[in-house]
């Protein structure tokens, strides 16, 4: 069930509660290598209070493996990513008419389409909140993701290049550039391929989603991303949501092959 995405509205929950135990098992399965370069008490543990560290060009490092939180019923890391609009009020969620009924479509049908189930990779920004974990390789031209679920990788870059034109070939996670303001790095990221959804639950994006990300680091153990969708296609405005991370050291990610145990699709059979 690692590999799944799970079924229903009352099953993905469950799903994910499986999915974040065979998760942590799995990390288990490494040997523990203390991170490098960050600050330790006297029992060795690492300081997640203490306040991030920067590279040698003077920016933030973001660098470290992390794993998604908001919680569902003491479950970590799932909250988001069951619902990108959790911390919303209801019908606050600018959907265009079809994309409501699009979106009311799929909770009806108890998600059976969900890319997930058939081991299709993910979009942004649900990949940033499945609770297998990330992580962040950094560069001073270059940001990348390596998420274990899926065992996927994904570029951002900083050396100064565009996004591409609108005739660029589309990506499920589309295509990221970076700058940085201050001590945030803002990622911009266009391309994708519409076939992505933005969460478990169904908020559907269009080839003309536009994601900004704002990654700040406040200290050790905490990443805060404040995330925009503007998809002007499904929703009549941009809206905003808060993210965040926290760091697990001492540990490191391990290949997660979807086609090699995925046990959902038999169970995909909607209403």
């Amino acid at each position: 069930m690692r590999n799944g995405m799970g079924k229903t509205a009352r099953l993905w929950l469950a799903g994910v509660v499986v999915m974040t135990a065979a998760s942590m098992v799995a990390t288990a399965q490494w040997d523990p290598y203390p991170m490098k370069n960050v600050p330790r008490d006297a029992n060795g543990k690492v300081i997640m209070t203490a306040p991030a560290q920067k590279t040698p060009e003077g920016k933030p490092d973001l660098q470290g493996f992390w794993m998604p939180e908001g919680q569902i019923l003491g479950v970590g890391g799932v909250k988001y990513l069951m619902r990108l609009d959790a911390d919303l009020r209801p019908g606050e969620v600018p959907l265009q008419p079809w994309a409501r009924e699009l979106y009311e479509e799929r909770i009806a049908n108890n998600g059976k389409d969900h890319p997930g189930g058939h081991c299709l990779p993910s979009g942004i920004p649900e990949k940033n909140n499945i609770p297998d974990g990330l992580k962040v390789v950094q560069t001073p031209d270059l940001v990348i993701f390596l998420y274990e679920s899926r065992t996927i990788y994904r570029q951002v870059f900083l050396d100064g290049r565009s996004l591409p034109d609108k005739d660029a070939q589309p990506t499920w996670m589309g295509y990221s550039v970076g700058k940085w303001d201050g001590d945030t790095l803002v990622v911009d990221t266009r391309g994708s391929n519409g076939k992505a959804w933005l969460d478990m639950r169904g908020l559907p994006g269009t080839e003309e989603l536009h994601v900004i990300e704002r990654y700040s680091r406040p200290s050790i153990g905490k990443m805060n991303i404040a995330v925009t969708i503007d998809d002007p296609k499904a929703y009549t405005k941009p809206w905003n949501v808060n993210l965040s991370w926290r760091l697990v050291p001492d540990t490191d990610l391990i290949e997660s092959i979807c086609e090699e145990n995925n046990r959902d699709r038999d169970h995909l059979v909607g209403k």
